[in-house]
């Protein structure tokens, strides 16, 4: 007994104790939207008189929401692809030694993290404005490609700083060029910080409503959009069904990020024992 009931113990259980509290009032507002997608009633109100599926229906029956569907996964995916192209190529020039002001330059590319989304909506609507790429799904792409290359840089940042760079050198004393060296050597080994990275440009672009609002015209409503404009115009559980789907959705990148980082953890151990 008093073993069970000393203060590390009791400070333990404190400890988990405070922290399930913590989490369930970060999630409960996420827990209390999923139910209502299943009301058989257009209100938002608990008890629920009872169960019905008519708003799943009516999202993938909808023109409007549909369309709003397929603008948001061409330019989630347009926006990872270049994002992860640019991201890539930008981490791996700051992670060479001789790279100038690199601490400049790290802070010049993630900025776009830093900075009030609404400052860079603001700045990219009037940059735009000048060149014609207002009401575009490319002007959208483009802006989404900025707020999405940081998190390439930093994770694959992140996983360079674990690569033996004498791996390049021995390619190099081989006959291979930069190039082949780098595809065939540099690539295999950091991908998993880069399959991360592309991960979260995604669902950043997926999910993003500020800039959209300021860029994107009414052709080119993303899904967050939509929502905005519903939850403005009219409160339809249709919205409960969608943000239910997007639940799942990030649930799902989340969890394969995770096992990505531990991928790439196991893969810093693998090298560090060779």
């Amino acid at each position: 007994m008093t073993n069970f009931l000393s203060f590390p113990r009791l400070f333990s259980i404190l400890l988990w104790l405070v922290g399930g509290l913590v989490i369930l009032f970060l999630i409960a507002p996420i827990v209390a939207i999923v139910p209502l997608s299943f009301n058989a009633e257009p209100f938002f109100t608990y008890p629920m008189p009872g169960l019905s599926l008519r708003w799943y229906r009516e999202f993938f029956d909808s023109n409007v929401w549909q369309l709003a569907l397929r603008n948001s996964i061409i330019v989630a995916v347009c926006a990872t692809l270049l994002s992860t192209f640019l991201g890539t190529l930008a981490a791996i020039g700051l992670s060479r030694p001789s790279c100038p002001a690199r601490a400049t330059l790290t802070a010049i590319l993630i900025s776009p993290m830093i900075v009030p989304v609404i400052v860079s909506a603001v700045g990219i609507y009037y940059a735009f404005a000048a060149v014609g790429l207002l009401n575009s799904l490319t002007g959208l792409v483009l802006a989404h490609t900025a707020i999405g290359a940081p998190f390439v840089v930093i994770t694959v940042t992140a996983t360079l700083a674990s690569f033996d760079h004498n791996l390049m050198r021995a390619a190099s004393s081989l006959g291979a060029t930069p190039v082949e060296a780098t595809l065939r050597i540099m690539l295999p080994v950091i991908a998993p910080g880069v399959a991360s990275g592309a991960l979260f440009a995604f669902v950043t672009s997926f999910d993003e409503v500020v800039i959209a609002l300021f860029i994107a015209g009414s052709e080119e409503r993303t899904l967050p959009r939509q929502m905005w404009s519903g939850v403005r115009e009219t409160l339809s559980p249709t919205i409960a069904a969608v943000a239910t789907l997007l639940i799942l959705f990030s649930t799902l990148f989340l969890a394969t990020i995770q096992w990505l980082q531990r991928r790439a953890e196991h893969q810093k151990i693998a090298h560090r024992d060779q």
